[in-house]
C-alpha cells in the first residue's frame, strides 16, 4: 500500500529497523545469564584492524553463567582476551590454550538497577526513533496533498495508517522493556 508521496512500507520498515535495533541493543546488556549476543559489541584489533568478535572466535554459551570464545588464530588469543577486559561489561575472562571461559557474575542489586535505567534509556531512544518515522511520513503527507492533490480523505486515511505502525511498534517497544525487566530482576 501506497499513497502518492508516502510509502507506508518504508515507514513500517524503518521503524521495524527501529525495533530491530533495540533488540540488538538488549542483547547486549549484560544481566546474570550468559548469551553469545552479549559479545557482538566487541571488536578485536587483529590482522591490523578491528573486526567483530565473532569473525576471529567462535563463541558458545555451554552453561548458564559461562560463555566459552574458541578462538581460531591461536596468536590471536591474547588480543581476544584484552578486548573482552577492556568491554563495559565488567567480564573476567580467562585464557586456556586457545579457549578463553568467561564466567558470567551474578548481579548485584546496584547493576540491576542501573541495567534497568539503561534498557529504559534505550526503550526511550527507540520510542523517539519511532515517533521520528511518523513525523517524516506525516510530512511526506503533506507534500503529497499538494503536489498530488490528494484528497483530505485519502490524506486522513494515510495518515490513520501510519499512527496504527507508530502505536504498534511503540507498544512492541514497551512489551520487549518489560520483558527485558523481569529478566534483569530474575536474575
Amino acid at each position: 500500500m501506497s499513497g502518492h508521496g508516502l510509502d507506508v512500507k518504508d515507514v513500517e520498515r524503518r521503524m521495524k529497523g527501529a525495533l530491530e535495533n533495540l533488540r540488538h541493543e538488549f542483547a547486549g546488556l549484560r544481566t546474570g545469564r550468559a548469551s553469545a549476543a552479549m559479545l557482538d559489541p566487541i571488536t578485536v584489533d587483529v590482522y591490523g584492524a578491528a573486526m567483530p568478535l565473532n569473525q576471529v572466535a567462535s563463541i558458545t554459551v555451554p552453561e548458564p553463567r559461562l560463555l566459552n570464545v574458541q578462538v581460531w588464530d591461536v596468536n590471536n588469543t591474547a588480543a581476544v582476551e584484552k578486548a573482552i577486559r577492556a568491554s563495559e561489561l565488567g567480564l573476567n575472562p580467562m585464557i586456556d590454550g586457545q579457549l578463553i571461559r568467561i564466567p558470567i557474575p551474578e548481579l548485584n542489586e546496584e547493576r540491576r538497577v542501573e541495567i534497568s535505567k539503561v534498557a529504559g534509556k534505550y526503550a526511550e531512544q527507540t520510542r523517539i526513533a519511532i515517533r521520528n518515522v511518523r513525523h517524516h511520513g506525516m510530512e511526506d503527507l503533506k507534500k503529497s496533498e499538494k503536489q498530488d492533490h490528494m484528497s483530505e480523505d485519502e490524506v486522513r486515511m494515510w495518515a490513520d495508517e501510519v499512527q496504527k505502525l507508530t502505536d504498534k511498534y511503540i507498544e512492541d517497544v514497551d512489551h520487549i522493556l518489560a520483558t527485558k525487566e523481569q529478566e534483569i530482576k530474575k536474575i
